[in-house]
């Protein structure tokens, strides 16, 4: 089995989720004969999340390109990220790193398709509504995306930000999401959402969603183990 090397930190949450899958699913699918080798490189979120807000995509992906580096050097041979926020440079990290990561964005468009959908929501933090990143792949299979509005959008990316990248889970924050997803089939016909932040999973599920969730970390998390199990 290949190992997997994971950037991680983008937040926390998020990187711990991902471990505990990765080994959990591998562990059911191998009938408890093996678990995953997973390396981490986890970056200073606080310094990644100011390159971010100040468009200084240089020193973000020079920043990443690092852990990229350490983690081939490791013996990692299934790199990702897990966060969807830092795609914004994935083109760049692959340029300079010489790795073929695995794309969180190219994960979903193809689970996308599999489910047959032709209009779906996505919600992440501001730069995944509004940048293409999380978009082209979907566009470019013929599924249209649609965000929410301006002070919609203000109030999930204010919630990420501020709950759930530290773990805080509200049930008075899944009603306001609820509630904007609800206006978004209602107006706009979407017939799925897809959570765009791999921090939505904490509070978003196919269990309490008023419409199908499309989740990033668990889309993704099965292509990582199936090309980690490819011989």
């Amino acid at each position: 089995m290949k190992k997997i090397g994971l950037v991680g930190g983008t937040g926390p949450e998020s990187t711990l989720m991902y471990y505990k899958k990765l080994n959990s699913r591998i562990d059911t699918i191998s009938n408890g004969q093996t678990m995953p080798e997973v390396a981490i490189e986890s970056v200073n979120f606080r310094k990644a999340w100011e390159y971010i807000i100040s468009s200084n995509y240089d020193d973000l992906a020079a920043y990443l390109s690092d852990k990229i580096k350490a983690l081939k050097a490791g013996g990692a041979e299934v790199i990702s990220l897990t966060s969807a926020t830092v795609h914004i440079v994935f083109d760049e990290l692959e340029k300079q790193t010489g790795v073929s990561l695995v794309s969180i964005p190219r994960a979903v468009a193809a689970y996308a398709v599999e489910k047959g959908y032709k209009k779906v929501g996505l919600i992440g933090t501001s730069f995944t509504m509004e940048k293409d990143y999380m978009k082209k792949d979907l566009l470019d299979a013929g599924i249209e995306v649609v965000i929410p509005d301006e002070e919609e959008r203000e109030l999930v990316a204010r919630k990420i930000f501020e709950e759930l990248e530290f773990g805080v889970v509200k049930e008075s924050t899944l009603d306001e999401f609820n509630r904007i997803l609800k206006r978004m089939q209602e107006d706009q016909k979407i017939e799925a959402v897809i959570l765009g932040c791999t921090e939505l999973p904490l509070l978003l599920n196919n269990q309490n969603c008023c419409l199908p969730c499309i989740d990033s970390v668990d889309v993704h998390i099965r292509k990582l183990i199936e090309m980690s199990m490819e011989s």
